[in-house]
C-alpha cells in the first residue's frame, strides 16, 4: 500500500512539473534516484607530455617572384598592387583572342563570298578547330561560326574581380603556392595541390601553374571551352549580334556554374565590379613611377 502511495505521489509531482514548466520557461527534468557512493581516493595525476607541432612551410611550385599581398594592410594599396600584378597577363590574352577573332571574321567573309583560304589560313583554322573542340564534320562556314562564339575576349574588369574573389586578393594558399588565382581544378594525380577539405574518395586537385600567363590562359580556356559556360558564351554572342558592348555585369550572370554558391557568387561579383571601378583604370607610367 505504501508503495502505491509513493508511486502516485511521484506521478502527481511529475504531472505538476509538466503543467507548471511551460509557464515558468523551465524544461522538466526526469526524476532520478540519487545514490550516495563513497568517494574513492584520487590517483596520482599522470604527467602528460606536451608535443609541440612543427608547422612545415609549404614550398611554392613555381619560380615566380610573387608579391606578399598578405603583408599589405592598406586595402586600396593592396587592390592596386594585385590588379597591377595580374592585369598585364589578362590584357595579353585578350589581345591574342582579339587577333584570332579578327582572322575568323575575315575568313568568314572570304568563304561567304565564295573565296577559298590559303594553305596557311587553312592550317591556322584547323589549329583553332582542334583547340576549341569544334565539330570536324561540320561545314567550314559552320565551324567558323562556332569558333566565333568561343574565340572572344572577356572584359578585363570581370577577370580581375574573379581573380580577387577566388584568391582572396592573392593571399590564398592556392595563389601563393600554385599561382592559381581562379580556383581551377585538375584531375591528374600530382597536377596541383590537394585541397584540405577534399571529400573522401574525391580525386581532383587544385591546378598549379608555372607562370601568371599560364594561370590566366587556364582561366580563359575554361570559360571559352568548357560546356558549363555555354550560357556565358551565348550571352556574349548575343551582345555581339546586337552590336552592344560586352558589359561585365551582364556577362557575370553567365557564371552561375563557376561556384557552388550560384546566384550569391554572381551577386558578389557584380558587387565587386561596382565597388572597384576606380581600380580598373590602368595607371599611367608617371603615376606608377611616383607610387614606387
Amino acid at each position: 500500500m505504501k508503495t502505491k502511495l509513493f508511486i502516485r505521489s511521484i506521478l502527481c509531482l511529475a504531472l505538476l512539473i509538466a503543467i507548471v514548466a511551460p509557464f515558468t520557461f523551465l524544461v522538466p527534468k526526469p526524476l532520478v534516484a540519487v545514490v550516495e557512493v563513497a568517494a574513492k581516493p584520487k590517483a596520482d595525476k599522470a604527467v602528460a607530455q606536451v608535443v609541440e607541432k612543427v608547422k612545415v612551410k609549404e614550398k611554392p611550385l613555381h619560380q615566380v617572384d610573387l608579391p606578399d599581398f598578405g603583408a599589405i594592410y592598406d586595402i586600396p594599396t593592396k587592390k592596386r598592387r594585385f590588379f597591377a600584378f595580374i592585369r598585364p597577363a589578362i590584357e595579353a590574352k585578350n589581345n591574342e583572342l582579339a587577333e584570332d577573332r579578327s582572322k575568323l571574321e575575315f575568313w568568314h567573309e572570304q568563304i561567304s563570298l565564295g573565296l577559298g583560304l590559303t594553305a596557311d589560313e587553312e592550317n591556322s583554322l584547323q589549329g583553332l578547330i582542334k583547340a576549341y573542340r569544334i565539330n570536324k564534320e561540320a561545314s567550314t562556314l559552320q565551324q567558323i561560326n562556332d569558333l566565333l562564339v568561343r574565340v572572344d575576349v572577356i572584359p578585363t574588369s570581370l577577370v580581375l574581380v574573379q581573380a580577387a574573389n577566388e584568391s582572396a586578393w592573392g593571399t590564398s594558399r592556392f595563389a601563393r603556392i600554385g599561382l592559381n588565382f581562379f580556383g581551377i581544378w585538375c584531375y591528374r594525380t600530382g597536377c596541383g595541390m590537394v585541397p584540405g577539405g577534399r571529400n573522401t574518395g574525391a580525386k581532383h586537385e587544385v591546378a598549379a601553374f608555372q607562370s601568371v600567363e599560364a594561370a590566366v590562359s587556364g582561366y580563359f580556356n575554361n570559360i571559352n571551352k568548357h560546356n558549363a559556360y555555354h550560357v556565358f558564351r551565348t550571352i556574349r554572342a548575343e551582345l555581339r549580334a546586337q552590336d552592344q558592348p560586352l558589359d561585365a555585369e551582364i556577362l557575370a550572370t553567365g557564371l552561375l556554374p563557376y561556384s557552388e554558391r550560384g546566384a550569391q557568387y554572381v551577386l558578389d561579383l557584380t558587387d565587386m565590379l561596382r565597388h572597384n571601378q576606380r581600380y580598373f583604370i590602368k595607371p599611367s607610367s608617371e603615376q606608377t613611377a611616383s607610387a614606387e
